[in-house]
């Protein structure tokens, strides 16, 4: 079977990985991409999702009320910061703003920059593809600038339209998850860590597994070249909660077979596993699914108009 997994795109086999394919034959090959890249890939969240659940748990414990209304306050200009931070090409931020917003500390604006925002994997394999870093930082540019625009227009629509954002507090989180967060911040921070990433670990093998007996070259042939629906189609592949849909995207681009604007449709979407932990953590399945449209709409509009503009050609 050809070698369609993530590991392509970051060099040779060492060690370990090199004595899984050629001692184990197509099984160890299958451990190398789907198991153990799953697993380093999984294991690289812990830090992000402890870190964020640390913060919750300072500022629902210790932090001051007047330090919260200032948060609350500086939170409408979300989008500014969160946009810049989600372009960062990391798997991470994307479930950081996820339980940030289900914690009620950003606003949904912000939350939907972050992930339209998001390039994962892009930017370390266009450079590794010799693309001029004009273009490269031109891409980057264009998701934050089109980020914050998205995200302050949806906070602003919300407000015109009297839908004030839904009061929130990680007391909701810690009495759904049972975590007992009298013992305190840091062995409460670790429950919610651990029940999170048991959820990401066992979705991310799941989707290696797919992209492992599928292969990219399969994902592209479902994508007519036909303007918009096109592009709408690479949104939807975007929302693979997985860095694999940016690899693939990127990738894609790189070779030809898509358009600069249909990978940033994708790239608009692809925000790692932030969805799936929004879903998981958030209660309101409507709002989530609002940030699915939301996503897919801008995606779709902003990588058709991608196309139009000549500076974005490889």
């Amino acid at each position: 079977m050809e070698n369609t997994g993530l590991h392509s795109s970051h060099g040779a086999h060492s060690g370990i990985f090199s004595f899984l394919t050629e001692n184990l034959g197509e099984f160890g090959h299958f451990l190398d991409e789907v198991v153990i890249h799953g697993l380093l890939e999984a294991l690289m969240l812990i830090p992000f999702l402890y870190l964020t659940y640390l913060l919750m748990e300072f500022i629902e414990h210790k932090a001051s009320d007047k330090t919260r209304a200032a948060m609350a306050k500086a939170g409408r200009l979300g989008p500014l910061v969160g946009a810049p931070l989600g372009a960062i090409p990391q798997c991470g931020f994307s479930t950081v703003a996820s339980n940030l917003y289900t914690g009620g500390v950003i606003t949904l604006g912000t939350l939907v920059s972050v992930f339209l925002s998001t390039s994962d994997e892009m930017l370390p394999i266009f450079l590794a593809g010799n693309v001029d870093i004009v273009v490269v930082l031109l891409i980057i540019v264009y998701k934050i600038i089109v980020a914050i625009a998205a995200g302050f227009v949806i906070d602003l629509a919300l407000k015109l339209l009297g839908k004030d954002e839904v009061k929130r507090n990680i007391d909701d989180i810690c009495e759904e998850e049972g975590c007992h967060c009298e013992r305190g911040i840091f062995l409460s921070a670790l429950h919610h860590t651990v029940t999170v990433w048991l959820w990401c670990l066992a979705v991310i093998l799941a989707l290696n597994s797919l992209v492992f007996f599928v292969g990219t070259e399969h994902l592209a042939a479902i994508v007519p070249d036909i303007p918009v629906i096109s592009h709408l189609i690479c949104a939807v592949i975007g929302l693979i909660p997985n860095c694999a849909a940016s690899v693939a995207l990127s990738e894609l681009a790189l070779s030809g077979v898509i358009s600069v604007g249909e990978m940033m449709a994708g790239l608009f979407s692809a925000a790692g596993v932030g969805l799936f932990v929004l879903f998981k953590m958030n209660k309101s399945k409507r709002e989530n699914w609002l940030v699915v449209l939301l996503v897919l709409l801008v995606g779709t509009v902003f990588g058709a108009v991608a196309d139009l503009i000549p500076v974005f050609k490889l």
